[in-house]
């Protein structure tokens, strides 16, 4: 297929198929999918892992925790990466990590509680393929596009449902150090396949000194974003990763079928992620942010009553689509308000998205640990999401007027 380069002047029948590098975009999503399959992995896997090793509540929600940890720290160094040399050597680096990393972990076998820690750093390079995989696909499409260029390659966390479906049965047929091994199969094609399509946009950003990387910091835009991410985003990891053991722990379900339960709450969240950056594309971001505060905060408050699976169940995906919608509605603002440094803002805001992940499902471990239930976890969380609610609420004149206008878009 051949390149269209967007410069302002193309026709509004060329639409958003035209307006940049397919080969690239599908590159970047299915990098970004096999990526997200991975970093979840420990989730799936975490109650055999448990039995195994004989993990405590807290030691399990920390195991699942570690990963979006790292991803959220590695999100910043890729960042920082895609900048300097580009996404696409960025992005090949990391693949090389993570595919090492696991076939080293399965040929050695995980015997340990501190080894699963270990493994969690390893795979969060896997969660740091936020930062790349998203500049990847965005640099070549123009403002008018980037809700839908970052939804369709963030759909990529879909990658999330394969682990859930696939990893618990796989891992009562060879054993769950085994699963590690086979993933490698999957990473390895995609690598290929990734070498052979992405490419890297034309012009893109001059390089900056490494202290001016962390100039937006000094904006309370960046902060605000940061934070709203860390609820929409932080939900959606934090609960892909930890919902199996809630399953299989509040209600007793079989590994198998806690990960098919799984998998269809993240399978809610991955599919309208693109659906929410066009939807920020056509009433503005800071329109479905302010509804997607506002479900998430229900869908998680019910889930902490929720006396059978069927409720929970519901309600999970109530959360998982007001999520998703959120994390593209996030990325309709991020490249409107701070297009020259979109490759470290989307590793600022990654990291903080990770973080938020990593807040939920050690606290949701915590929680059972400390009170024999996971509801306070829940609880929290919900009030986070009515808290960035509020936040919102004090920006969203100031960002209407002074950044959105100047785009000339819809926040």
């Amino acid at each position: 297929m051949a390149t269209v380069v967007w410069n302002g002047t193309a026709d509004e029948d060329d639409g958003f198929w035209r307006s940049g590098h397919m080969p690239t975009l599908i590159a970047a999503f299915l990098y970004f999918d096999l990526a997200f399959m991975v970093w979840v992995l420990l989730g799936p896997l975490a109650p055999e892992i448990a039995a195994t090793l004989g993990l405590t509540p807290a030691q399990k929600g920390l195991m699942v925790a570690v990963p979006t940890l790292a991803g959220a720290v590695l999100r910043v160094v890729n960042g920082l990466l895609v900048d300097r040399i580009g996404p696409k050597r960025a992005g090949a680096i990391s693949q090389i990590i993570v595919i090492a990393g696991l076939a080293s972990a399965s040929a050695a076998g995980v015997t340990s509680f501190a080894g699963t820690l270990a493994l969690g750093v390893v795979l969060g390079f896997a969660g740091a393929s936020f930062a790349i995989a998203l500049p990847l696909a965005s640099r070549w499409y123009p403002p008018e596009h980037q809700g839908k260029a970052m939804g369709l390659a963030g759909m990529g966390n879909s990658g999330t449902v394969l682990a859930a479906l696939f990893a618990p049965a796989l891992a009562r047929l060879f054993g769950w150090n085994a699963v590690l091994g086979l993933a490698c199969l999957p990473l390895t094609l995609v690598f290929l396949v990734y070498m052979a399509l992405a490419k890297d946009a034309p012009n893109p950003p001059a390089p900056k000194r490494l202290t001016e990387y962390l100039t937006p910091l000094r904006q309370p835009d960046a902060w605000w974003l940061m934070a709203f991410y860390a609820v929409t985003f932080g939900g959606f990891v934090g609960l892909a990763a930890s919902l199996p053991i809630y399953f299989t722990d509040r209600f007793g379900l079989s590994t198998i079928h806690a990960g098919y339960a799984t998998a269809a709450c993240v399978f809610a969240g991955s599919l309208v992620r693109p659906m929410g950056g066009a939807l920020a594309d056509a009433i503005g971001g800071v329109k479905a942010l302010t509804a997607v505060f506002m479900v998430a905060a229900l869908a998680l408050a019910g889930v902490a009553a929720a006396g059978t699976i069927e409720a929970a169940l519901a309600l999970f995906v109530l959360a998982m689509l007001a999520l998703g919608v959120g994390n593209g509605s996030v990325f309709q603002l991020v490249p409107q308000r701070f297009a020259a440094e979109i490759g470290v803002m989307t590793g600022l805001v990654g990291m903080a998205g990770g973080v938020g992940g990593f807040y939920l499902a050690s606290s949701l471990g915590l929680a059972k640990q400390w009170t024999g239930s996971f509801a306070p976890g829940f609880l929290i969380f919900a009030g986070l999401a009515l808290a960035a609610l509020a936040g919102l609420t004090a920006v969203k004149r100031g960002w209407r007027q002074s950044w959105g206008a100047a785009a000339g878009v819809r926040i």
